[in-house]
């Protein structure tokens, strides 16, 4: 029962299943018998004493949580409010805590809840109506989601003590470039940045290097600073499709570098194809206004030991078919086994 780290594959098969599968989470019909130590509204099964699932159970309050509790689960309930004493049993035990799908604001979060929680690892509040962040005191803190909610605003500093932190998820909210600025310093050993669905216009800033994916889809973003993606040395996927980027706000060569495997440009407005690093696997640059394809762009030197190691190019609602393919493509591109103009 206890939470494993799970490698960037993991990390990256969570982001893109359901966020319901991001726990360990049985029915109740497949727990087996409660424990004597559990809140009545709630099951502690046998075989899981350290487990409360209180989830779909159509709860208006949070339950106390017994000694011993150290996994919670409150998803989809109709919880408006945290009060105080509610954690008091678990301030030091408490690892895991699901509030996703109820209808908690921040003002109905007491003090002496979330804030005396010191052994979180894992904080999932999606779906609630939080209009900033709710970070409790743990240091062992691991995992962040808050997603569709009402963020506005995440005061720099929050995070600054949080050494564990490896993934944040904030997808869906109303965070703009201003409201992010210095929010993400403090994580020295963050992987996982999702800000897609928000309202930013340019990419977070002060990212820590150790950052290995950042989703900034469906933002409004025009263009990414000169020399950005060589202070993360580690990034290997960036997607930043349905933005407004275009070529005037990509300088030359900001792509150009080793470790991205993933880049998803799609859904903008760019008009020619941007340098990338022959390293590169996967290019997603459909539904742009693109009018030529120029090998430059893939391959500066084409010999027997220099060539693109691009897999995947997608290239379909663009200005663009496969006549347009300069005669030594096949060269460049010779391990592409895809390239999609249609």
């Amino acid at each position: 029962m206890s939470p494993l780290r799970v490698p960037l594959l993991a990390i990256l098969v969570s982001m893109a299943l359901c966020q319901y599968y991001d726990y360990d989470y049985q029915p109740v019909s497949m727990l087996g018998p409660s424990g004597p130590n559990c809140n009545q509204e709630c099951e502690c099964p046998i075989n899981f004493p350290s487990a409360m699932y209180c989830d779909s159970r159509k709860l208006k309050f949070f339950p106390i949580v017994p000694t011993g509790i150290k996994y919670l689960y409150l998803q989809n309930n109709q919880i408006e409010e945290i009060k105080a004493g509610v954690f008091d049993n678990v301030t030091a035990e408490l690892r895991w805590l699901v509030l996703d799908n109820n209808q908690i604001t921040n003002a109905k979060i007491a003090k002496g809840t979330i804030d005396k929680l010191t052994a979180l690892e894992k904080l999932f509040f999606s779906h609630n109506n939080l209009t900033e962040p709710v970070i409790p005191p743990s240091k062992s803190l691991d995992e962040l989601k808050i997603m569709y909610n009402k963020l506005s605003k995440f005061p720099s500093g929050l995070l600054n003590d949080k050494e564990n932190l490896t993934s944040i998820n904030l997808q869906h909210n109303q965070l703009t470039s201003d409201a992010i600025t210095g929010a993400f310093k403090g994580p020295k050993k963050l992987l996982s940045l999702d800000v897609s669905h928000n309202k930013l216009k340019k990419l977070p800033a002060g990212v820590p290097s150790s950052l290995e994916i950042l989703y900034a889809d469906y933002n409004d973003i025009d263009g990414v600073g000169a020399g950005y993606l060589n202070k993360l040395p580690a990034l290997q996927y960036l997607r930043l499709s349905h933005n407004k980027l275009v070529d005037s706000g990509i300088p030359a060569g900001v792509f150009n570098v080793t470790s991205l495997v993933e880049l998803d440009l799609s859904f903008n407005k760019l008009q020619s194809i941007p340098e990338i690093n022959v390293q590169l696997e996967q290019l997603y640059l459909q539904a742009n206004e693109i009018t030529k394809i120029d090998l430059s762009s893939f391959c500066k030197y084409i010999d027997p030991v220099n060539f693109s190691r691009l897999k995947h190019l997608r290239l379909d609602a663009n200005n663009v078919s496969h006549s347009n393919m300069p005669p030594d493509a096949s060269n460049c591109l010779r391990q592409a086994s895809d390239i999609m103009f249609e």
